[in-house]
């Protein structure tokens, strides 16, 4: 299974990638445990989120984009009302 990768694209990316025709997710303060049967590739417009699965710890904000591995089974933290683009792969 592969890490939870975090970056930081600009809006040439964004674009081209066409993340703003993407759906949007929201979710208040909260915490819960998550499985992900397919990849799935987010953009934060706005929040703070920490991520555990096993050892790993990840923490990320607005402006950035994460990409969740297939089959990862991890625990998620908001921290600040979250409002992100999402796509399944």
């Amino acid at each position: 299974m592969g890490k939870i990768v975090v970056s930081k694209p600009d809006e040439a990316e964004l674009a081209k990638m066409g993340v703003r025709q993407w759906p949007v997710w929201e979710a208040e303060p909260s915490s819960f445990p998550w499985h992900y049967d397919s990849t799935e590739v987010c953009y934060l417009l706005q929040g703070k989120v920490t991520v555990k699965a096993g050892d790993e710890e990840v923490v990320f904000g607005a402006g950035d984009m994460v990409v969740f591995p297939a089959g990862l089974d991890c625990f998620w933290t908001v921290h600040q009302s979250v409002r992100k683009h999402y796509s399944f792969r």
